[in-house]
């Protein structure tokens, strides 16, 4: 008789081996072998011979749009795409201090009060007191909204049994432990079982849960791999040290978009949604300054007004430095280039530094022109025109090509008092409120707006 061979499966990556080291080969993860379960021959031919389950024409089955719960913070609800949706699990992650589970608290009281129906937060980080005085201080303490603190996981769920709870909420993922499963608490094998029961619990019960999730110095949410597959929805957290504002993306979200932005204020009584979101990076400045151009960015369905600064300097090195912030490096470099080939601006004899005031990061295409206008207006030390924003994307022709809704953006420059605003010639544009500027090619709109300024400056 053949002697049975153990195997071994890494539950980072799924690589089996039938030597067990402390380091998977594949994705150099530590500690993450566990024992492979055989299946034995019997099991095989038994389970080959069960009927395989029915196919179902996609066509034939009923469909029906899930009824959301509103958080009750209006930011947090179009990020997620319009609410909680029963049955769903959604992953938060961010750094510590951040607000997650302020934000959290503060939507499991509104849905807890407006609902009037029950709501478990389950606190495996901290006690009692500690959320008491949090819920007391952000005004969100309802006699609807139950705790649980321990970092027992079924001790927590079994409440649910009990209780018609329509959302329950766990802070964190990384402090639990699961019954039946080996590892401490923050493990891998833990974090995915922990994880797993939750899922089997939600989609049981069909409501919505939100669980908790730690980073590591990467910016990743800690635990498995996996995890973040296991779930439907996982929502990013982030927020610079020295600011009290903090955004929320979708990187993942099964039912809703992954482009939308929610910001807020941290103030004392806790996490504000920001409604006038372009007076967070504009300052509103009416005095023109040459190397500063505006544009209208979307993140998502939300328009932000975006001012571009560009600084240049004569060089004293024999290759020139460039310095962005806000944008790409090698974007920014790649317009450099544009502009001096296309243009017949010379840019190797100044070091130029771009920067997107307020901290905002511009993944749009439509800051290729403001960029430009900004990189040109600095080489030439000439002010561009005040009341004008640029939208378009540029290409390495130097051509100037379309961006996408280009009517959103251009009814949110006219609110914010935009007069003018330079395109591509071939938008196709529908709102009337502002003057159109078209251009075709980079050098065109450069040509045409800078030596205009510099005439009047003399």
């Amino acid at each position: 008789m053949a002697q049975q061979i153990t195997k071994y499966i890494c539950s980072e990556c799924g690589h089996v081996t039938t030597t067990k080291t402390g380091k998977c080969p594949s994705c150099n993860s530590w500690g993450t072998f566990e024992i492979l379960p055989e299946v034995s021959s019997s099991n095989k031919n038994s389970s080959a011979k069960k009927n395989l389950p029915n196919i179902k024409i996609i066509n034939a089955l009923e469909v029906k749009t899930p009824r959301r719960i509103s958080t009750g913070i209006e930011e947090f609800d179009r990020v997620l795409g319009g609410g909680l949706v029963p049955g769903s699990v959604i992953l938060i992650g961010g750094q510590p201090g951040i607000g997650k589970s302020t934000l959290l608290l503060q939507a499991a009281g509104s849905v807890a009060k407006n609902y009037n129906v029950p709501v478990l937060y389950i606190s495996g980080e901290e006690s009692d007191a500690q959320v008491a005085l949090r819920a007391s201080r952000i005004n969100t303490a309802s006699e609807n909204l139950f705790l649980y603190s321990g970092s027992e996981l079924e001790d927590a769920l079994i409440n649910l049994e009990n209780n018609n709870f329509a959302f329950f909420v766990l802070d964190s993922v990384q402090a639990m432990s699961a019954d039946n499963n080996s590892g401490w608490v923050g493990t891998v094998t833990q974090v995915r079982a922990v994880a797993q029961r939750v899922i089997d619990t939600a989609r049981e019960k069909k409501i919505p849960a939100v669980m908790i999730g730690h980073i590591t110095k990467d910016g990743k949410i800690a635990g498995p791999m996996m995890l973040e597959h296991m779930v439907d929805t996982v929502l990013n957290f982030s927020g610079e040290g020295y600011s009290a504002y903090r955004m929320l993306r979708a990187v993942k979200n099964r039912y809703g978009s992954t482009d939308e932005l929610g910001i807020f204020e941290m103030l004392e009584d806790g996490l504000k949604p920001v409604t006038d979101k372009s007076g967070l990076y504009w300052n509103r400045e009416d005095s023109a300054v040459p190397g500063v151009a505006m544009t209208i960015a979307l993140e998502g369905n939300t328009p932000l007004a975006a001012e571009i600064q560009t600084l240049a300097a004569k060089t004293i090195f024999p290759y020139p430095r460039r310095t962005s912030r806000g944008i790409e490096l090698n974007r920014f470099q790649l317009l450099t280039a544009v502009i001096d080939r296309r243009c017949r601006i010379s840019t190797l004899s100044h070091d130029l530094y771009i920067n997107v005031a307020g901290g905002l990061t511009l993944q749009d295409p439509s800051a290729d022109l403001p960029a430009c206008a900004a990189i040109a207006s600095a080489l030439k030390n000439v002010s561009l025109q005040s009341g004008t924003c640029w939208l378009g994307e540029v290409g390495l022709a130097g051509e100037v090509r379309p961006v996408t809704r280009i009517d959103l953006r251009l009814k949110e420059a006219a609110r914010l008092g935009f007069h003018t605003a330079v395109v591509s010639s071939r938008e196709q544009i529908k709102f009337s409120g502002i003057k159109i500027i078209r251009v075709s090619h980079i050098d065109e709109a450069l040509a045409g707006l800078i030596v205009a300024n510099s005439t009047q400056s003399r």
